[in-house]
């Protein structure tokens, strides 16, 4: 019986790309006992030597690897299959059917998706927004926004505008205290993609306690009183109700489910527009 599974991630660029898809194959299976090993910007037969004399030692190790340039990965391929070490390209598929869908060569350049076009500074002006219009901040320019976010404390809404920021869209996030907590000026926009950000009172009101033990804080208050939870919640529903605002509820989501129902909405708003 296979004790650990030594999964070695070989990219030739920072192994972002990798790290993703191993995330998404190893939840597709239970008790999936495995150490990794990562190894970033391999772009020489020295080091993909280096890496299989290791694997080597190991005998159930297993390669993963995104590299670009035929020469090295077929060099990877049949090295790796003379040690006997099992060896997938997650990418490899994927480059040969677009090249024949798009009847173009694959540029086979390390790193592309990482140049510095304007889509890069797109999204680092959008990481940048949403940074200095978190938590309320700056609602003069909010109409500048790709997408807002509105929900009571502790419902994801900072994490999710970052991630969202990640992806190149301009968030700004608000916190519902009360009604007055909306700005005036989004209330009659129509045009923007607002979406309001809820969760079971339940929930929330571990979350919050959970919070206030992380700082030390044991103070009974009405942040984490669950009958003020309750009402906190219904209200911000209300108000998202009569604004005709979609409503996610974040209580079952990670904050990639969430950011995904977001942009779908974003989608949609902007094809309606």
């Amino acid at each position: 019986m296979i004790d650990k599974y030594q999964i070695y991630l070989v990219s030739d660029s920072t192994g972002e790309t990798l790290d993703r898809i191993f995330t998404a194959i190893k939840a597709q299976f239970e008790n999936f006992n495995y150490y990794s090993q990562q190894f970033s910007f391999t772009r020489t037969q020295n080091q993909i030597n280096n890496i299989l004399e290791d694997a080597k030692k190991n005998k159930d190790s297993v390669i993963l690897y995104t590299i670009v340039d035929n020469k090295l990965s077929n060099f990877l391929i049949k090295r790796a299959k003379e040690k006997n070490i099992p060896c997938f390209g997650v990418l490899d598929d994927l480059i040969i059917n677009f090249s024949k869908l798009l009847k173009k060569k694959a540029t086979h350049i390390p790193s592309g998706q990482h140049a510095l076009n304007e889509e890069y500074y797109d999204r680092i002006e959008a990481i940048q927004f949403t940074m200095n219009h978190d938590d309320g901040n700056l609602t003069e320019d909010i109409e500048k926004s790709d997408i807002i976010l509105l929900g009571v404390s502790r419902t994801s809404k900072t994490p999710t505008s970052i991630y969202l920021a990640n992806r190149g869209y301009k968030t700004s996030n608000i916190p519902m205290i009360n009604s007055k907590s909306v700005p005036e000026k989004i209330k009659k926009k129509s045009s923007l993609c607002i979406v309001g950000l809820t969760t079971e009172p339940e929930r929330l009101h571990d979350l919050r306690k959970n919070r206030m033990n992380s700082i030390k804080e044991t103070e009974s208050t009405n942040y984490t009183n669950l009958e003020k939870i309750v009402k906190e919640v219904n209200d911000a529903k209300k108000i998202f109700k009569r604004y005709k605002w979609p409503i996610i509820d974040v209580s079952r989501k990670s904050v990639e489910e969430t950011a995904a129902s977001v942009i779908k909405i974003y989608e949609i708003n902007k094809k309606n527009a």
